[in-house]
């Protein structure tokens, strides 16, 4: 209701923080197909969320902000390695390491 209330002004630019953070799935689904109609509609969006499925699922950019500083501009297709790099400011990460763990055991 309150992304519906802020558009009555048609608004150039939308923010949105946080907007499925306490919705189940099915709830979650529909704000997201809300924020591609209204971005489709020439609305610019800013959500910030936690959440990238939610964020690759939208997204033209992914901006991340690490401690008060863009830490980097990605694309939905960027790996999830980059962005948790980007997000933690780790160069090396649980995820990198698990995998070259991973690729060890199977010989690769």
């Amino acid at each position: 209701m309150a992304i519906a209330r802020s558009l009555l002004l048609d608004p150039k630019l939308i923010m949105l923080d946080e907007p499925t953070a306490a919705l189940g799935v099915a709830q979650t689904a529909e704000v997201l197909n809300l924020i591609e109609r209204v971005r489709d509609r020439g609305h610019a969006v800013i959500m910030i969320s936690h959440n990238m499925e939610d964020v690759r699922a939208v997204a033209d950019r992914i901006v991340v902000l690490r401690l008060g500083r863009n830490n980097g501009v990605f694309y939905p297709d960027s790996s999830n390695q980059e962005l948790v790099a980007a997000i933690t400011g780790a160069t090396e990460n649980a995820v990198s390491r698990r995998a070259g763990r991973r690729q060890a055991e199977q010989g690769v």
